[in-house]
């Protein structure tokens, strides 16, 4: 019984050859990138860049949530920096996706880029200014 709580607990445990510096270096590198994806990027799934020669400042950053035990996905476009002043309102939309799939289980890709494209067009509209 002992030995199976010593296999679970060292089973996500990461060894590295103590005599080899770029084995350690690798434990290390891989540690703070899951610490940065866990803390900074949660579900984020893209970054970019702002496209060349654009009047915004700042990129994109797509994350996407798809709950256990539930059919509703939610995709999310939002500025990467949200506290700039060309920075987009967040846009997102959540449906089921029963309604992407046939019933043998096949992704009817274009009803997806449909709702995708849509929603990059929401973010690329200009915000309605008031009177």
């Amino acid at each position: 019984m002992q030995e199976k709580k010593a296999e679970t607990g060292s089973k996500n445990a990461k060894k590295a050859n103590l005599l080899d510096h770029h084995s350690i270096k690798n434990i290390l590198d891989e540690s703070v990138s899951e610490l940065i994806i866990y803390a900074k990027e949660k579900h984020a799934i893209l970054f970019t860049y702002p496209p060349a020669g654009s009047v915004t400042s700042t990129g994109l950053v797509v994350s996407s949530k798809f709950p256990r035990f539930s059919d509703l996905y939610t995709l999310t476009i939002a500025s990467a920096d949200p506290k700039s002043i060309s920075a987009g309102k967040p846009v997102e939309f959540t449906k089921s996706v029963t309604q992407w799939f046939t019933k043998d289980g096949i992704l009817v890709e274009g009803l997806f880029w449909k709702d995708v494209e849509a929603l990059i067009n929401d973010y690329a509209a200009e915000p309605k200014k008031k009177k």
